[in-house]
């Protein structure tokens, strides 16, 4: 209610235009002058004037003069709500104009048309019934006047019906303008309103589209950018000042190519794969839209993190099914083998070569009992529980308790503070142990230290967190880059080929990336980017 009230209460405050005000302003000096000049100049000597020509002299003057004060005294801006200003502006205007009149022999004499310019200029600016009001006292000044002059002399009668017609005439003119008035201000509301609801409705959809998670880019005929949002200039890893609309499809990065072909054969309505740099794939998916006689083409870019994380928990879905069928038929087997080779070895009528022969079922078998497990452990994985953690302090107590486990060196670097992301802990936690054991046999074999560096920080333009596990081994050979997160895939005789593939899919289910690259030294470099602490997973 008290809302409402408020409302009502702004509704009925005056809102004049300030050009208005400035006309009206300006016609009454311009008006005033007017009649002084054509006085002195005798141009219209037996109409102005005739009746007392030193009142008429004054009364221009003094009018002229408070009008060409007003000009500074009253401006537009302090006009726009002011009621009271406004009306004592145009009650001046009346008692200049009715003692110009009785001046110039009174009614009838041609200037009562400026009454009924000040009634239609009072109906403009003056609201609902105060307009009649002053159409009211303006006929009072009117008979007022007709009786005055002729009091003594026998054209009373004809006076004031000449009085009666004039007043007519006013309240007619002030009902009209009022009415007009009133639904100008009627259309002239409606106008700004829908002017507010579309710019509301504008600024919504600018707020909705630059915050959006999906990166939208509007081109042109031309190959100019006409709108990016900010998910876009994350996925491209541009900054906003770096960036300006009508710049070249130059600017997108690699987009370019991928734009070309979809122009090319733009009927495929399959989404486009596209990778824009080491760890960072999107989906393009295309649209044209027709407006204005141009052809505006329409990307909208989407992290593939995401989608892989639902196609992730579908395939361990999956893979937990069949796992959970194989894994009593190979288990059982296995363990009678790996039982009976425990037997015979010690038998006392086997040789030293059947004794060789025998380690090699048993750590074969091993090998195989622990791939059924690293696949057990895989399919049973769970939905992952993100938890806000704070790299700082959770990275120190990973590496005490890594180190309590294994004998090695590791050392932390942090390039940036205070830096939280959102991941289930178990998942990073083993994604780090994955990480660390390979950096640290690596480090071994090459330099013969078992140390690894862990760097953390954020990315400058995307504002993604991210972890990096660095070693002195000798690298990853490029033709091997493409297979390393292969499952079962291994340069170890005694690995099992699915850590590098178990932590990707961690990452891929946490909405994270891992991925290989060198590092400014030109060392090796897994690096895990993760999700900011503010994202929904």
């Amino acid at each position: 209610m008290l809302r409402d009230a408020s409302v009502n209460a702004s509704d009925s405050r005056p809102n004049h235009s300030p050009v208005l005000l400035a006309v009206y302003l300006y016609y009454r000096f311009i008006l005033g002058t007017l009649l002084y000049l054509v006085y002195k100049l005798e141009i219209a000597p037996n109409v102005l004037g005739v009746a007392s020509p030193e009142t008429y002299e004054w009364t221009t003057i003094l009018y002229s003069l408070i009008c060409f004060g007003s000009l500074f005294v009253f401006r537009p801006r302090f006009l726009r709500h002011s009621f009271n200003r406004i009306s004592l502006l145009l009650v001046v205007d009346l008692i200049a104009v009715v003692l110009i009149i009785h001046a110039s022999g009174g009614l009838g004499g041609g200037l009562d048309y400026l009454l009924i310019l000040c009634v239609a200029t009072a109906s403009i600016f003056i609201r609902g019934q105060m307009s009649l009001s002053f159409a009211a006292l303006t006929t009072f000044f009117v008979f007022a006047e007709a009786i005055y002059v002729n009091h003594s002399n026998s054209n009373l009668a004809r006076a004031v019906f000449s009085a009666g017609v004039l007043g007519i005439l006013v309240f007619t003119t002030a009902i009209v303008f009022h009415y007009l008035t009133e639904k100008i201000r009627a259309s002239e509301k409606e106008a700004a309103k829908q002017a507010k609801q579309v710019k509301h409705l504008q600024l919504l959809a600018e707020n909705i589209v630059t915050r959006m998670r999906t990166g939208i880019i509007v081109i042109n005929d031309d190959d100019r950018i006409e709108l990016i949002n900010k998910s876009a200039l994350q996925l491209l890893d541009l900054n906003s000042e770096q960036y300006f609309l009508g710049r070249d499809i130059e600017a997108l990065s690699n987009l370019k190519d991928v734009i070309q072909k979809w122009k090319h054969n733009p009927s495929s309505g399959i989404p486009w794969h596209h990778e824009l740099r080491p760890g960072l794939e999107i989906r393009v998916n295309f649209a044209s839209l027709d407006q204005d006689g141009q052809t505006r083409t329409i990307l909208y870019l989407e992290d593939y993190r995401a989608l892989a994380q639902h196609a992730q928990q579908l395939k361990l879905a999956s893979l937990g099914r069949l796992t959970a069928s194989i894994a009593h038929e190979i288990r059982n087997p296995l363990g009678a083998i790996a039982h009976a080779s425990q037997l015979l070895s010690e038998s006392e009528n086997i040789d030293k070569g059947d004794i060789r022969l025998i380690e090699i079922i048993l750590q074969h078998s091993d090998r195989v009992n622990q791939i059924i497990e690293n696949t057990l452990v895989l399919s049973r994985r769970k939905e992952p529980k993100p938890e806000v953690i704070v790299l700082d302090e959770y990275l120190h107590k990973f590496i005490d308790d890594f180190k309590a486990a294994q004998a090695c060196d590791i050392d932390l670097n942090f390039e940036s503070e205070n830096i939280s992301i959102k991941m289930d802990p178990t998942h990073l936690s083993q994604v780090l142990t994955n990480l660390c054991e390979n950096g640290i046999r690596y480090s071994r074999a090459t330099t013969g230290s078992a140390r690894v560096t862990i760097q953390a920080g954020v990315s400058t333009n995307d504002e993604v967190p991210y972890v990096e596990v660095i070693d002195d081994g000798p690298g990853i050979d490029d033709e091997a880059l493409n297979q390393i997160f292969d499952p079962f895939y291994t340069t170890d005789e005694k690995g099992s080929g699915l850590g590098l593939y178990i932590s990707k899919e961690l990452c891929e289910i946490n909405q994270a990336n891992l991925y290989f690259q060198r590092n400014t030294e030109g060392k090796s470099c897994f690096r895990v980017n993760l999700s900011h602490h503010q994202r929904m997973i």
